[in-house]
């Protein structure tokens, strides 16, 4: 069993006894999260608890309630904790907050609430606070409308065992108010995605279940709301934030924290949990309960304080090697290029975590930002001579170095970024237009999306740029320039590779509809010959490099901008 009842969490109101001891007998083997997390198998947690604290210049303390907060005798509990008020500034909280938890737009995130009743609520803020804004959020909900849908664990906690929340309830046992209000979100689904789902239809409503899931996992909403749907047996690599507003203990917690550490790649570091209920004590006892009771320091993430004091100390072994961004380029065999670059990997891996925490702050940081793009930017020149060498001489020691670029990847630094900054030359004399045009190829050989455009872009720059008058639109004569250039590449890799022009379109399109690079089948039947077994698998793989150039560089961030 995933995560077993124990005695310690087997009693409850429900009359819950029988323990998985009880059902099947002695435990024959355990494999715990301590070993999961040890085999990379899943990842860690960052717990961060939001609420009335006492830790100075915290974005974590604001002024709202937790279940700890209420020692006062005779206030209402649920009253406080459900209070409009609260719901108001945790949702204010998560607005603020997303982006940077789930590297938008990389991850999605998940909101489990206390009720169907403050889940319609914190429905209503989110759209309420979202109207007019440009980009905001999809937020899409799911949960059961029937009659009596109270969660058990939501205020007064019991076996801490999630419920069963039936989708589709008995036509007896409907709760007409959340049903209506279901439809209601349901059409706003629609209307985002282009469906035509209903709680009307039975056969509908089981589809929209499927197409939440779906979409979720292919990062298509941005946060699911829910009661307790999806908190259990529901795998999704691109989720990597919880938000949680509902009381958690023992198998429930494990459960549905764990719907966020799953492995997807190096930016994806660990699964954030953010608590707007003081679950702390709750989090350390079922991590002893389900590992053992010195697992806490496996399971969660050390805090913010602790990665900021990692990354200060990597710096200083990094300025040891390389004591400026110019000595990089002196570095004097492949040994030291080596000890640089595992050196500034090391940086990458501890700001791609400490970005995520809410009190993330540069000036914390003694590399400070500026100096940090610029060794990147040596860092990304290392790689592209790796990659560019194809000497068969001797084997170079960084060929084998994994370079994580992943984590260097910033959506919004794209073309269309770089395009605004030139259209912004044109205002301004020739001596500041010359400085601001050495800052954009400077920002363009820092990004890795960018470094395969690089020299396109540096051509339009110092050639093309120059000679367009004040009134001349920028942005269209890049695109001519760029369309020029995209359009000769393709011809030349098609000569160069004897490719049928109108099969390799096919396989850009299917790329930009799929998001997926071409198989091997459909490369060879977009050759003009059939290559010969014994140089098929060459001949592919050289193929698939230079349609993966192609791309990263004539499509790949171009942000809509040709």
């Amino acid at each position: 069993t995933g995560t077993p009842i124990f005695a310690d969490n087997a009693a409850g109101s429900t009359g819950q006894q029988r323990t998985t001891k009880d059902l099947f007998g002695e435990c024959l083997h355990k494999y715990v999260i301590v070993d999961a997390i040890k085999d990379e198998n899943v990842l860690r947690f960052a717990v961060e608890y939001v609420g009335k604290y006492k830790r100075k210049d915290s974005q974590n303390e604001l002024d709202i309630a937790t279940d700890v907060d209420i020692k006062v005798e005779g206030i209402d509990t649920k009253e406080l904790l459900d209070s409009p008020k609260r719901l108001e500034k945790i949702v204010d909280y998560i607005l603020l907050h997303h982006a940077q938890k789930t590297k938008a737009p990389d991850f999605t995130g998940m909101f489990c609430v206390s009720s169907v009743e403050n889940l319609i609520k914190y429905y209503g803020l989110f759209k309420q606070k979202q109207n007019g804004v440009a980009n905001p959020l999809k937020i899409a909900t799911i949960f059961s409308y029937a009659a009596n849908e109270e969660d058990p664990n939501a205020n007064g906690m019991t076996n801490g065992l999630i419920p069963e929340e039936n989708p589709m309830p008995d036509s007896g046992k409907i709760n007409p108010f959340s049903r209506d209000k279901l439809d209601e979100f349901i059409d706003d689904y629609n209307l985002i995605f282009g469906t035509k789902y209903s709680t009307r239809d039975s056969q509908s409503y089981y589809n929209y279940y499927q197409d939440i899931a779906k979409r979720v996992r292919s990062g298509q909403v941005d946060i699911l709301l829910v009661v307790n749907m999806f908190l259990t047996g529901f795998d999704s690599p691109r989720l990597n934030t919880l938000y949680v507003d509902k009381n958690l203990k023992f198998h429930g917690l494990v459960q549905a924290f764990s719907r966020t550490n799953r492995t997807l790649n190096d930016k994806k570091s660990q699964g954030n949990i953010v608590c707007f209920r003081s679950l702390k004590a709750a989090t350390d006892e079922a991590i002893a309960l389900f590992s053992n009771k010195d697992a806490r320091e496996t399971v969660l993430l050390e805090p913010y304080e602790d990665y900021v004091k990692q990354f200060n100390e990597a710096t200083v072994e990094l300025l040891k090697i390389a004591p400026s961004v110019k000595s990089v380029d002196n570095l004097p065999s492949e040994k030291e290029e080596l000890a640089f670059v595992k050196a500034f990997r090391e940086l990458i891996r501890v700001k791609n975590i400490l970005t995520t925490f809410a009190d993330f702050d540069e000036d914390d940081l003694t590399l400070g930002e500026q100096k940090f793009e610029d060794y990147k930017s040596k860092y990304l020149d290392i790689h592209d001579k790796v990659k560019n060498d194809h000497s068969t001489e001797k084997a170079s020691i960084l060929n084998d170095v994994d370079f994580e670029l992943a984590l260097l990847h910033r959506d919004e630094i794209n073309v269309a970024y770089i395009l605004n900054l030139l259209v912004s030359l044109n205002k301004l004399n020739p001596e500041e237009a010359k400085k601001r045009q050495k800052e954009i190829i400077d920002l363009v050989a820092g990004e890795v999306q960018l470094r395969s455009k690089r020299q396109l872009i540096e051509e339009f720059i110092e050639e093309n740029l120059p000679k367009l008058k004040p009134n001349d639109n920028v942005i269209r004569s890049f695109e001519n320039y760029w369309s020029e250039h995209k359009q000769q590449a393709f011809e030349q890799l098609c000569t160069e590779e004897n490719i049928i022009p109108e099969q390799f379109d096919k396989l850009l399109q299917t790329y930009q509809f799929a998001n997926r690079l071409p198989r091997d089948q459909e490369i060879v039947k977009a050759l003009s010959f059939q290559p010969k077994i014994l140089e098929r698998k060459s001949i592919l793989e050289r193929v698939a490099d230079k349609i993966q150039d192609f791309i990263n560089t004539y499509i790949e961030g171009m942000g809509g901008s040709v």
